[in-house]
């Protein structure tokens, strides 16, 4: 959700390793910015609780975006719809303002921010406790230099707007075939 409202990924500035997981343990969360929307950042705070029991269900969240939805839709039926609507347009002008200034959007990540799928469960399970933290991180450090590995993040965006018109070119390939087999494009 946050990387929604600001374009970065979260902690792409600080290394991803056993410090980073102490620190989001004790409740570290990227700091929500200005520009979003308040019921949108209280959403955002309740799926970021510490206590997973506390946090909405994914029913809970559908919820919530349908009827943010829905009053865009009804907008002259329901007073409510217009507040909604008024309150994510701004949020988007103002985030576009930030963007546009620079005091939003992606920064330089940090080299061993790591995105990758990889298992922390060992190291998690060793840190439930505060008192274990000194001997979680020697043990870490010590496993670490065979964990020591960077992966690289490969931008696989497709840019739309540097391709071809795709739906003309299937348009034409269909009308090939229609007239390759006949006016029903059957053989």
């Amino acid at each position: 959700m946050w990387e929604l409202t600001t374009g970065c990924k979260p902690f792409a500035d600080v290394e991803h390793d056993i410090n980073l997981i102490f620190k989001i343990l004790d409740g570290e969360r990227p700091e929500i910015t200005e520009d979003t929307p308040e019921c949108y950042a209280n959403l955002m705070r309740s799926c970021w609780n510490s206590d997973p029991k506390k946090r909405p269900t994914i029913f809970e969240i559908y919820k919530i975006f349908d009827g943010w939805s829905f009053h865009r839709y009804y907008e002259k039926q329901f007073k409510q719809a217009k507040m909604w609507n008024t309150l994510f347009e701004q949020a988007e002008i103002k985030r576009k303002k930030l963007i546009e200034s620079g005091k939003l959007g992606p920064k330089k990540s940090h080299p061993k921010a790591i995105y990758t799928s990889r298992s922390l469960s060992f190291f998690i399970s060793k840190c439930s406790s505060a008192s274990s933290y000194s001997k979680t991180k020697n043990l870490f450090l010590d496993s670490n230099r065979y964990l020591d590995y960077t992966s690289k993040e490969l931008d696989l965006d497709i840019d739309i707007e540097s391709r071809p018109n795709v739906l003309g070119i299937k348009r034409n390939i269909e009308e090939l075939n229609v007239n390759s087999y006949g006016n029903n494009g059957k053989y």
